[in-house]
Order: structure tokens, then sequence, then C-alpha cells
């Protein structure tokens, strides 16, 4: 289920973004909150996927929130501003990643908001995955490295008979390279 989290400074701004998401998604789940800086814990606390904030804030203008939520999370970030303030702040933060709603909000344009946030926020978590991915692996093949050289250094192997030595370890033990690397270090380096 899709969480969100709607900023505004007064509780009439919320229930009216609140309503129109809801109308756009009525699985998603609704957080809402009057101050950044309860909304900058909520964003550091919660896993979300979407953060909307009615722009300006009692206690700050919203732009900086705005940019904090795509640095710092995977959520996307809808900001919403006044109509006078939209070209300045769209040319200010869609290149940092941040949606520009203006006021009054368009039914429509919003809908559109939440898709492209919906989409981003798709695409951040699958590059997100593939990147978690990539790191373990380059952790792995450190490790397998790293008992490579200890071979070479405590049994004089050359390094191709100790890449040899790893894959037939892992073979007759029926265990993947990484385990029989973690192995051997835990025995040559007590």
């Amino acid at each position: 289920m899709p969480r969100a989290l709607v900023v505004s400074s007064t509780q009439k701004g919320c229930d009216s973004l609140c309503s129109l998401m809801r109308e756009y998604d009525r699985s998603i789940e609704l957080l809402h909150c009057l101050s950044a800086g309860e909304a900058r814990r909520l964003v550091l606390d919660q896993e979300l996927d979407l953060v909307v904030i009615n722009a300006p804030l009692l206690d700050e203008s919203g732009e900086e929130l705005a940019v904090m939520v795509v640095q710092q999370s995977l959520a996307g970030s809808i900001l919403v501003v006044r109509s006078q303030y939209f070209e300045q702040s769209e040319a200010l933060f869609s290149e940092q990643g941040v949606l520009v709603v203006s006021k009054p909000v368009i039914r429509q344009m919003f809908f559109q908001a939440l898709s492209l946030a919906r989409s981003m926020r798709r695409r951040l978590t699958a590059m997100h995955t593939e990147n978690e991915k990539l790191h373990k692996k380059i952790e792995e093949i450190k490790i397998i490295d790293k008992a490579k050289w200890v071979l070479i250094e405590n049994l004089g192997m050359d390094e191709q008979q100790a890449h040899r030595y790893m894959e037939k370890q892992a073979m007759d033990q029926r265990k993947s390279r990484y385990a029989v690397a973690l192995s051997l270090l835990k025995t040559y380096q007590m």
C-alpha cells in the first residue's frame, strides 16, 4: 500500500489535498502534518512513497523540505506553490527532482503530477535495489580476492592455482566461492 505525507500550514489545506489524493488512489495511506520540522522527522523515520508540500509552511517556505525529501529518501516530492511563484519555483526545483504544481490546484494537473511522482518512485526503487545488488557483488569479489592472496602468501600458490583451488573447494563442498573465501580467511587469519 502506498504511503504519502501531506504537509500544509492549515488543516483546510491538508484536508483538500488529502481528498484529491484519495480520489486519485483510494488505497493510499495518508499522513499529514502542519510544519516542516514534523515533516522532516516523518520523512526520516517512515518509509514514504510521496510527500506533497503546500507552500508556504508556518516554519519555512517548504522549498528546502521538498529538496530534502528527494535528497534523503526515495519518496517523490510535489511542491504546491502560488501561481505567481510557479515559473520561478519550477525552474529552480525541477532539476533537483521536485515536481511543482501551481495554486489553485487543477485536479487533472495534480493527478498528472501524482502519476509522474509514482513513476519516479518506481524507477528510483528499482535503481536503488540494483545498486544494492552491485555493492554486495563488489564486496563478495573483494573477499574472494583477499582469500586468493591469503592462499598465495600462506601456501605459495600463484593466482591461477589459488583460483582453481577455491573453485574446486566450492564444488566439493557445494558452497559458493564467497562462502569458501570466508572460511579460508577465518582459517588463515586467526
